[in-house]
């Protein structure tokens, strides 16, 4: 009875856990557009889009991507054979184990009326599966340990999601090796399932399972007549046969039981088959209603975005966008080829900000997403972290689930950019990409945090003669020692870089807008003028195109000086904000 009412808990909470995470990829958003559409609305576009793709012929596409890319994980064997061994091994043997093994009694026994999961070909199938989630587990082991290679950050959900298949997995197999070798589950076998049979039959029957089956006995012991034997085979078919295979069949239990034959008839005494039972039972259950709320949840969402990304084109409704992108969060593997293939993973060593790579940035943008409430040092860390990404898309190609990262990186950038934080990031070549995606954003949700960077940043006269000290000797001796910089000595303002640049072209009258022009730049960095350097928008609004630097007929680095004051005066910046 109690165990009916545990599984049905389990079942329940499991059922509720599906529910309310299904739910949340079209209640909650990762993009400051997905607030603009309602949770019914999103549906409804979810369910037209569905039916669209199944009477199309984009429907044959999703088989083929489900079978060879969800199922037989096409894109982790491409990417590392060996990763692919370890994944496959633990994802496909768990999958296996929970629908033809945990849901039997759902999905096994009505296709089989004669079902028994101690019955071949069940027993010995139950037996693969589990073997090849310890394959995988094995694998892990070795790649972690003693093959070098990258890997991302442990979390404590990777820890306890393997810790909890070990333990559902290593309990079954010793539940398994216990009943094996068990003279009292033999005897509670006999008491429910032989009839018509005496004693002598019995003790015949416990010699044959001694010989053949495994079973330690306290009082049957080997070796044993030819006859005796066979009066016991003759018991086991008339009664044992049809529900019980031979044990080797289940190959791994049989191993140890094999190993735990000397102390079996202590174990047996003191109860550890029926302990085993409760904890093999009781971790499956636990695992179960835990599914929906772990990381083991891709298992459900990782298929579905590959499916979806591989139909949806380039132009896709913005309400399924924000709903696709909340699947994304949760088919993440946590597996790390992001990270592996980043352009900018490299600068982790300099900046000690997780959220620079992208496999650590998923479980930042979960919370972002959810609404959690973030502190300003989080959630000026996540935004560092999402501005640096140079948009290459290496991670998106990397990715073995189909996540479309760039997309994910650029939605969690403008939404993170509503929280007028200063980013002087937008101020750099960085922001390239964030250009090329304008037309996506209105004018004023692209123009608010880059106008406010540069009000930030950009230095307004005192009135009183002061001069900016933005690093003081400091800046002074970086220059001196920079080689771009001692270039600025053969400046004689001739005006050849301010004539050859594309953004004093741009206007009518440059002075008005920019400020001081190049060849005057120069000059007031040669006077050491740094609230007038500082305080021209030409600083920064320079493209770093290198015209200027290629037409300088002196060889100034005119271009890289610019690099140089701009990273100077936004590192000043950043030390006082932290101040």
């Amino acid at each position: 009875m109690f165990h009916k009412i545990a599984l049905a808990v389990a079942l329940t909470v499991f059922t509720a856990g599906m529910v309310w995470k299904v739910s949340t990829w079209f209640r909650y958003s990762l993009g400051p557009g997905g607030s603009c559409f309602s949770p019914s609305r999103r549906i409804v576009a979810a369910g037209r889009g569905l039916v669209l793709t199944l009477m199309s012929r984009k429907v044959f596409t999703l088989v083929k991507v489900f079978f060879l890319d969800a199922v037989l994980q096409r894109p982790v064997f491409r990417e590392d054979f060996l990763r692919w061994l370890m994944h496959l091994g633990i994802y496909g043997g768990f999958v296996f184990l929970l629908l033809v093994h945990a849901f039997d009694t759902y999905l096994v026994a009505p296709f089989f009326p004669d079902y028994a999961s101690t019955l071949n070909p069940f027993l010995f199938l139950r037996e693969v599966g589990g073997a090849l989630i310890l394959f995988g587990l094995a694998l892990a082991i070795y790649r972690r340990f003693f093959r070098r290679v990258q890997r991302p950050r442990t979390s404590l959900m990777d820890v306890y999601a393997m810790a909890m298949v070990g333990v559902i997995i290593f309990s079954g197999f010793f539940l398994e090796a216990a009943k094996i070798t068990s003279n009292r589950s033999f005897q509670d076998m006999v008491e429910a399932y032989t009839t018509q049979a005496d004693d002598q039959e019995i003790r015949a029957l416990e010699s044959y399972w001694v010989e053949d089956f495994g079973l330690v006995s306290p009082s049957v012991r080997g070796p044993f007549d030819a006859a005796t034997l066979a009066r016991g085979k003759a018991v086991h078919e008339l009664n044992c046969a049809q529900c019980h295979a031979a044990p080797a069949w289940g190959f791994v239990g049989y191993a140890m039981s094999v190993a735990m034959r000397p102390i079996a008839l202590l174990a047996d005494r003191a109860g550890l088959p029926g302990a085993l039972t409760w904890l093999h039972y009781l971790s499956a259950l636990l695992f179960l209603a835990y599914l929906p709320f772990s990381k083991m949840f891709h298992m459900f969402a990782g298929p579905l975005s590959l499916m979806i990304n591989a139909v949806q084109g380039g132009r896709f409704n913005p309400a399924n966008a924000a709903t696709r992108q909340m699947i994304e969060l949760d088919a993440c593997t946590h597996c790390g080829a992001c990270t592996f293939r980043c352009s900018v993973a490299v600068a982790i060593n300099e900046i000690p900000n997780l959220n620079i790579l992208p496999s650590e940035k998923i479980s930042s943008l979960k919370r972002l997403a959810f609404g959690a409430n973030l502190g300003k040092r989080q959630l000026r860390a996540l935004q560092q972290g999402v501005v640096l990404c140079t948009n290459c898309n290496r991670c998106s190609i990397a990715c073995p689930v189909g996540i479309r990262l760039r997309d994910l990186w650029f939605s969690a950038r403008e939404r993170l950019l509503e929280n007028s934080m200063e980013e002087f990031q937008l101020l750099s070549p960085l922001a390239y990409y964030r250009g090329l995606q304008r037309e996506r954003l209105d004018e004023e949700r692209y123009r608010k945090p880059v106008d406010l960077a540069l009000d930030g940043i950009i230095v307004k006269p005192s009135g009183n003669g002061d001069t900016l000290n933005v690093g003081g000797k400091e800046l002074l001796g970086a220059l001196r020692s920079s080689i771009q910089a001692n270039s600025l000595s053969n400046c004689y303002r001739c005006g050849a870089c301010t004539n050859s640049c594309p953004v004093v072209r741009n206007y009518s009258h440059p002075s008005e807008v920019l400020g001081l022009l190049p060849h005057q730049l120069m000059h007031a960095v040669g006077l050491r003028c740094w609230d007038l350097v500082f305080g021209s928008k030409m600083l920064w609004n320079c493209l770093g195109c290198y015209q200027c630097q290629d037409n300088c007929p002196q060889c100034v680095s005119v271009t890289d000086i610019m690099y140089e004051l701009k990273n100077r005066a936004i590192s000043h910046k950043y030390q006082e904000m932290e101040q």
